[in-house]
């Protein structure tokens, strides 16, 4: 796994991603600080990473477009799976390099309040909380188009795939905010998650006693807890999709407060779409 991690993390910088990623992260960042914390005179630097997150919806699926969908296409995937290591560590060594050029970028990032405070006070404590919290959702955003990376063997499709699905993601608080908020409308959409959540299940294993087991697992009750308080489910589908989004989560750091809660949130979100991945290429590996 060790010898993966380094192979992915040196090959970012062998050709122009790597750079290009850090580049455009740096780049805006310094715009955003120029015009909120020297011209503004803003000293929290928290208001320059609550706008650059909106930057990571473009620029993190360009880093992991590559991941997954480049072995196939250069067919050297035949090759990582020949190696004495599993899909997992193959994964997670890709992954872990990922996170590592992510970490440069918020590397220098860190500077930005050092500087800052050359010139007025700033909440450091504050500060870097909230830049733990920005490489936490990128990591997490991270795992997301890792995923979709590993569903398809064309870049472009990787990358127009994972802009759109963290876009999605983004947006689903609003959109969602749009449904209406009886009951009958959250149960609908709860039913819908599970069965979306069913098909995953069919798509990795296209077993149908597993695949009906997990939708008899989730829609059942559902109906029964319906059937029993309706009234309990009036704007429960918009609260849960807000309680569980992953950019509103991040608003917490933003806001001086940290939030354990959605540090353990971004770590198991990431490891559940790593788990993804790792059956995703399990699947084509033996296929």
């Amino acid at each position: 796994m060790i010898a993966i991690f380094k192979r992915e993390f040196k090959s970012y910088f062998l050709n122009m991603s790597g750079y290009v990623f850090i580049g455009v992260i740096w780049l805006v960042s310094g715009i955003f600080s120029t015009m909120l914390n020297f011209l503004s005179q803003y000293a929290s630097y928290e208001y320059v990473l609550s706008n650059l997150m909106i930057v990571l919806i473009f620029v993190v699926p360009i880093l992991t477009m590559r991941s997954m969908a480049e072995d196939k296409i250069a067919k050297t995937d035949m090759l990582l799976y020949s190696l004495p290591v599993s899909t997992a560590q193959i994964v997670i060594g890709k992954y872990l390099a990922m996170l590592g050029v992510f970490g440069v970028a918020c590397l220098g990032l860190g500077l930005t309040p050092i500087i800052i405070g050359m010139f007025g006070e700033v909440n450091f404590t504050s500060a870097y909380s909230a830049l733990l919290g920005f490489y936490l959702l990128g990591a997490a955003l991270i795992a997301v188009c890792t995923y979709v990376s590993s569903l398809t063997t064309n870049l472009l499709a990787a990358a127009v795939g994972g802009i759109v699905t963290v876009l999605g993601i983004y947006l689903i608080s609003s959109i969602v905010g749009m449904l209406p908020t009886s009951a009958f409308v959250s149960l609908l959409c709860f039913m819908v998650v599970a069965v979306l959540l069913a098909a995953i299940v069919f798509y990795l294993t296209r077993n149908y006693i597993l695949t009906g087991a997990v939708g008899a697992l989730t829609l059942i009750p559902l109906i029964i807890a319906y059937a029993m308080n309706s009234e309990a489910f009036t704007s429960l589908f918009p609260k849960t999709v807000e309680r569980l989004a992953l950019f509103d989560r991040y608003y917490s750091f933003i806001s001086g407060i940290f939030d354990v809660g959605a540090i353990v949130y971004y770590i198991s979100f990431a490891v559940f779409f790593i788990f993804l991945t790792v059956q995703s290429f399990d699947k084509r590996r033996w296929s």
